[in-house]
């Protein structure tokens, strides 16, 4: 999926959409995405001067947002939203810096109602730099104009 469809299913926008790319999704299931991680961004500026360090609040918002691709990627789930409750297990193993390639490999592990957990392991030239689980909910959204304009999701093989 590239940034056009990207949007059309998550309704996050600039500066908080993390996703780049996605390079696979099984809908309900598994997604690899991609984030590019510039100098550019404007969170370097203050993290730190002379160090630059991506954040790891935003590393997971990231692996999140590749979690809620395989998420709003199904029928069942179109025009809603997902909302992050809960972390377990989170590590950080390297910094995320300026010039970085992130690929984030997500698998869900299960749902009972509105609630579920996914898996993320977000990598970079193959060495592990975070990796989590987090805990979702479903949720429709509000009515309102900013997530009316999202397009529905790309069709699926």
């Amino acid at each position: 999926m590239k940034i056009d469809e990207i949007q059309s299913v998550l309704p996050h926008r600039y500066p908080m959409l993390l996703v780049d790319r996605i390079l696979s999704v099984e809908p309900g299931k598994r997604a690899v995405g991609l984030k590019n991680v510039t100098i550019n961004e404007g969170f370097f500026a203050g993290h730190f001067p002379g160090h630059p360090v991506m954040p790891g609040v935003l590393l997971i918002e990231a692996m999140a947002q590749v979690g809620g691709v395989i998420l709003l990627s199904t029928t069942m789930n179109q025009g809603k939203l997902v909302y992050l409750v809960g972390l377990d297990k989170v590590r950080f193993r390297k910094p995320v810096i300026p010039g970085d390639s992130v690929i984030t490999e997500v698998d869900h592990l299960g749902q009972r109602g509105n609630f579920g957990k996914v898996k993320a392991v977000a990598r970079v030239e193959g060495e592990i730099v975070a990796e989590c689980e987090i805990l979702y909910s479903v949720v429709d959204a509000p009515s309102g104009e900013a997530l009316t304009e999202r397009a529905a999701p790309p069709s699926q093989p």
